[in-house]
């Protein structure tokens, strides 16, 4: 069965401390922890060894997805530590300006498909470049970026044909216009399904739905779903499918 797990910053806007205490009641095994915004991220990285992580089997770090109050070789330098834990780093490609700093994170670097509202990393033609940068660099397929970009799902399948030797784990949510992340919907678990058989089980897939911890279960069961996996229920919670 897939891994599946969920990103603090979905859960918990801000307060990755609140989301692990939402998940210790669920049995979830994956989980990345987000520093979006970068002041964020000294914060998580200078507080990771008062974290009990022990029950996660997959941990992976989300950059800062812009640079306001941290310079970008300042924030590759707060998530050096990742390395000697062995923890994937989720790039978005579209802020990379001094792509030298994060080569020494080599195939723990994962680049991260952009949607529309991005100038780059978009399509299989625009991250190809930055996989010649990082050579050893490992790729998160975020499915609702794709999915805004073509519904058909096609640029999506591009990008795996192109680069799922790469694929170490995947994003999956719905946008609303303004792009901001969402619960599942039915469509978003049909346009899953047509890209699903390219996708290996031991991909873990990380929620990025923004949902209270009441609605933990049925994002778990939407993704099941999605991969035609038979819903489960979650340390308790219902796990059933909501209209």
């Amino acid at each position: 069965m897939r891994q599946i797990g969920f990103s603090t910053g979905a859960l918990a806007l801000g307060d990755f401390r609140k989301a692990l205490h939402w998940l210790q009641g669920t049995s979830i095994t994956a989980v990345e922890l987000s520093a979006l915004r970068d002041a964020e991220l000294p914060v998580l990285m200078g507080g990771l060894r008062d974290l009990d992580l022990r029950r996660f089997t997959y941990i992976a770090v989300h950059a800062p997805s812009r640079f306001t109050s941290l310079r970008e070789t300042e924030a590759a330098n707060w998530l050096r530590p990742c390395i000697d834990r062995g923890w994937p780093v989720v790039v978005h490609p579209d802020v990379v300006k001094h792509a030298d700093c994060w080569k020494p994170f080599g195939a723990l670097l994962c680049v991260e498909n952009m949607d529309k509202r991005k100038g780059t990393g978009r399509t299989a033609n625009e991250l190809d470049a930055f996989f010649e940068w990082w050579p050893d660099a490992t790729l998160c397929l975020d499915v609702a970026h794709a999915r805004q970009i073509d519904p058909t799902m096609s640029h999506a399948f591009e990008i795996l044909r192109r680069f799922g030797d790469r694929l170490r784990q995947i994003h999956i949510s719905e946008l609303d216009v303004a792009g901001r992340h969402e619960r599942l919907s039915l469509s978003t678990v049909l346009a899953v399904r047509r890209i699903s058989r390219w996708i290996p089980s031991a991909v873990p897939a990380i929620i990025e739905s923004r949902i209270g911890v009441e609605a933990i279960g049925r994002e778990i069961a939407m993704v099941q779903s999605a991969f035609g996996e038979e819903p489960s229920k979650v340390a308790g919670m219902t796990g059933a499918l909501e209209k």
